[in-house]
């Protein structure tokens, strides 16, 4: 793990290890984790311009750094209600469509509050889209692409994610969050 992680990047870190991998959310995270090729990043977000133009940056970054596969940027301070992250993801991606960005990078969202629309707020199944922080998950396309043609049914991950989140129950997920939360706040 790179010495340059702020303690919230690590945490991510972690629960992409202990969490995602751990849990096979996505099926396509342990290659690009063993292989070094996501990048952990830190924006506060109690500004939304400044935000935003950190976010094109990471596009980017991406854009001239082959190596690197994905971008999880973890937005704090700031988006803390799920409703306000909401408006922002939806400002983001705005933006990556008029920045010429459609079709290269997709985002993947996460917040600690993520609630599927029609779904009651304790329904274990919102932790498939549940962080320590609230984030933005830059994806490229392409690569996104390749990994689903050589995965068989992809179609069926959301609904495995689903009943392996109802297996493990928002109690247990919710603790496992607030651990990693609580290893960066007592700092």
């Amino acid at each position: 793990m790179p010495d340059s992680l702020t303690p919230a990047c690590a945490a991510t870190r972690a629960w992409v290890e202990g969490f995602v991998i751990a849990h096979n959310v996505c099926p396509f995270a342990r290659r690009e984790f063993v292989s070094d090729s996501i990048r952990f990043v830190e924006v506060a977000a109690n500004g939304w311009e400044p935000a935003l133009e950190a976010m094109i940056e990471e596009c980017r970054r991406l854009d001239a750094t082959p190596g690197i596969e994905t971008t999880l940027m973890i937005l704090r301070p700031g988006l803390e209600d799920f409703d306000d992250y909401l408006d922002f993801l939806a400002v983001a991606e705005g933006l990556l469509v008029e920045q010429g960005y459609e079709g290269v990078y997709q985002l993947a969202s996460f917040h600690p509050d993520y609630c599927f629309e029609g779904a009651a707020e304790d329904d274990p199944a919102n932790f498939t889209n549940r962080s320590p922080w609230p984030m933005l998950h830059l994806l490229r396309e392409a690569g996104l692409e390749r990994a689903l043609a050589h995965y068989p049914d992809p179609e069926a991950i959301p609904e495995r994610n689903i009943e392996a989140m109802r297996r493990l129950g928002s109690e247990r997920l919710a603790a496992a969050l607030a651990a990693l939360q609580a290893r960066v706040d007592k700092r």
